[in-house]
């Protein structure tokens, strides 16, 4: 995944994605594309249906953003915050005047920086 620095990632076809953080590529490149009014509650229920098509059709990847996976723990942990109405709220109520969207992109980067270490 691209830095939050301004760097968009390049823009790929669907079968250059190898998994979700493939998806959230394309949406932090083009987000009007994926969500309406750059919505990130929209972004979490089409996360949601993801993680429903990888268990329907039996797929093996790692995925962090249900409802209660590992995103969320690593949240709830990191920053003690309530999420008793999703990761996507709790973001909302914490991006502090900053985009929601441009917000959850900067603790995908810091929560993927923490799995690597």
């Amino acid at each position: 995944m691209a830095d939050t620095k301004g760097t968009r990632p390049k823009i790929r076809p669907v079968e250059q994605w190898n998994d979700a953080y493939g998806f959230l590529d394309q949406v932090r490149a083009r987000p009007g594309m994926w969500v309406r009014g750059h919505s990130l509650r929209e972004l979490e229920t089409l996360l949601c249906g993801y993680g429903v098509a990888l268990l329907i059709h039996e797929l093996d990847e790692h995925f962090a953003f249900g409802p209660r996976g590992p995103f969320f723990d690593w949240l709830e942990q990191q920053y003690g915050w309530s999420l008793a109405l999703g990761w996507a709220a709790a973001i909302e109520d914490h991006a502090e005047g900053e985009s929601p969207l441009e917000r959850f992109f900067q603790l995908v980067d810091e929560f993927r920086r923490s799995a690597q270490t």
